[in-house]
């Protein structure tokens, strides 16, 4: 690599640093919180990257993903040319080390039988950087080490590139782990990401730490030092205003934002109607009592509602009430002096769900109302303090920063509040059921000492009327979905297995105490498939 041409960029956070090359993987957001609990940065990019990207990311190695197409389908994505030239170390997961093999002059071709997807078990062949004392078990016929893997291809590599080495097959006797100790490029066929892979997180450490000789230095207090110093350099004097939300990400960038520039930022807090119950005076006690942040407070509930009439939507009930908060911000604003920034509490998975990942190849799941649409307001410059974070991250920076634990880990709420848990159009109604049943669910979480088992739970309001029975007479009421999910970093989750006698509890509270729902369900879809919101 050119090392005149990469001083050219300033590098952000520090030189230890793994590119991930996204080819489409379910699992691509699970290796980058993999890479990150080493301590090592990492960033997701689309494999049609380009060569300034990525100098000016500077890598000091590359790990490409794994991924759902075939390396022969005629418009499979590839590897551009040049990463072979440099000079990093290149380690490939399933697609990634097929595409990389087909790439240097190796054979991959379609196995219709040997597919394997699952669990299954490789055989170390020989010594490797990459493995060496790595393995579960000893075979007692051969005394061969062998690795319990989870295994997702229907591609076999049938001739390595010249130059490689085969480190590893699995049941079949195809390769599963090859290596060019030369050009330090390695590829497993393999998913090291996933936990059913029990020695996938010591491969990971082996190749970041001893290949790439990456230093562990993405910690808490580090990250919080470089923030604040991106911030001051990017801010300096200016003024800045904050969309206070309420939620974990934007209280941590507002006292992110006090510790970096002191009185320089106000916050905007907009009530739009789309809150949980008795959140605006919750909101308001801790802002001012607590952390003494300054902050305007606007009621606009019904120029909310008013837009959403006849919208059914999800991407244009995300797309109206972001016109409508930026309307409102824009009155707002042109009564402050000196505001030149914008800061928001953005965080990575906002980034990649909305397809903002620097060459970002991915569809857009959903449209974040936090993320992009002040541009070019009044001229004035969109800061976003965490949005290379995980809300892991951005929890753990919460604790460091001192705020308690409740607040630290409350549920997240999403940006466009109730309007995405009422499927269809949105009205006044619909959202005061909605805050009822929610109370009610939650209350019952925490009496039972659940809150905090579970990463999130809700309720979401479907327009359909439901027949039941209350008090010897026909009830034909709304229904009401429960979800409650568990997740570490909210890229994929579980649904939570909540007793029968709970959910029992739960149910007849709210077809008693909230009169409009005759009906509750619970939703056991895990994502993916599923998001974990509704909408």
């Amino acid at each position: 690599m050119n090392v005149n041409r990469r001083k050219r960029y300033s590098i952000k956070y520090n030189d230890h640093r793994i590119l991930v090359i996204d080819f489409g993987s379910q699992y691509t957001q699970l290796l980058l919180r993999r890479i990150r609990e080493l301590g090592v940065y990492s960033e997701l990019c689309s494999w049609n990257i380009s060569e300034s990207q990525v100098f000016a990311f500077n890598p000091k190695g590359i790990i490409l993903s794994g991924g759902p197409h075939s390396v022969n389908e005629r418009h499979a994505p590839y590897i551009p040319e040049f990463f072979f030239q440099l000079g990093v170390p290149i380690f490939g997961i399933c697609y990634g080390m097929q595409i990389m093999s087909l790439q240097l002059g190796g054979q991959v071709t379609h196995a219709i039988v040997q597919r394997e997807f699952g669990c299954s078990q490789i055989t170390i062949l020989s010594e490797n950087v990459l493995i060496n004392d790595i393995y579960d078990c000893v075979d007692g016929v051969t005394g061969r080490l062998t690795l319990d893997v989870w295994m997702s291809h229907g591609d076999v590599i049938t001739t390595v590139p010249k130059g490689f080495s085969i480190i590893g097959v699995n049941k079949y006797n195809q390769v599963a782990i090859m290596a060019n100790e030369d050009r330090r490029l390695y590829g497993v066929q393999f998913h090291p990401e996933v936990t059913h892979t029990k020695k996938g997180k010591f491969i990971l450490e082996r190749f970041i730490t001893c290949i790439c000789r990456c230093q562990s230095s993405w910690k808490i207090t580090n990250i919080i030092n470089n923030v604040v110093m991106d911030i001051r350099m990017k801010v300096g004097k200016d003024k800045v205003v904050l969309g206070l939300s309420g939620g974990i990400d934007s209280l941590v960038t507002a006292l992110l934002l006090r510790r970096a520039i002191g009185r320089q930022f106000i916050c905007i807090f907009i009530d739009n109607g789309l809150l949980l119950n008795y959140e605006f005076n919750r909101i308001r006690d801790v802002c001012a009592k607590n952390y003494n942040l300054d902050v305007i407070y606007v009621s606009k509930e019904q120029q909310f509602l008013n837009a959403l009439i006849g919208v059914v939507d999800p991407e244009e009930k995300r797309k109206v009430i972001g016109r409508v908060f930026t309307e409102v911000f824009e009155e707002q604003i042109r009564g402050l002096v000196g505001v030149k920034w914008l800061a928001q509490g953005t965080i990575y998975s906002d980034v990649i769900e909305s397809g903002r990942t620097f060459s970002s190849g991915k569809n857009v799941i959903k449209s974040h109302h936090n993320v992009g649409g002040f541009f070019g307001i009044m001229g004035i410059r969109l800061l976003e303090p965490i949005r290379n974070l995980f809300k892991d991250e951005v929890r753990n920076i919460g604790v460091d920063l001192g705020l308690p634990y409740d607040i630290v880990y409350r549920y997240p709420f999403p940006g466009p509040g109730l309007a995405v848990r009422i499927l269809g159009e949105v009205k006044k109604e619909y959202c005061d059921i909605l805050r009822k049943v929610d109370f009610i669910f939650i209350e019952e979480l925490k009496r039972d000492n659940l809150y905090y088992k579970v990463s999130q739970a809700f309720a979401v309001f479907l327009p359909i009327y439901s027949v039941g029975i209350q008090g010897d007479r026909r009830k034909y009421k709304w229904v009401i979905a429960l979800r409650a999910v568990e997740t570490v970093d909210f890229m994929t989750a579980h649904w939570v297995y909540l007793s029968y006698d709970f959910l029992n509890k739960v149910s007849n509270r709210i077809v008693n105490e909230v009169e409009e729902v005759s009906r509750v369900v619970y939703d056991i879809s895990s994502k993916p498939p599923a998001t974990i919101e509704w909408e």
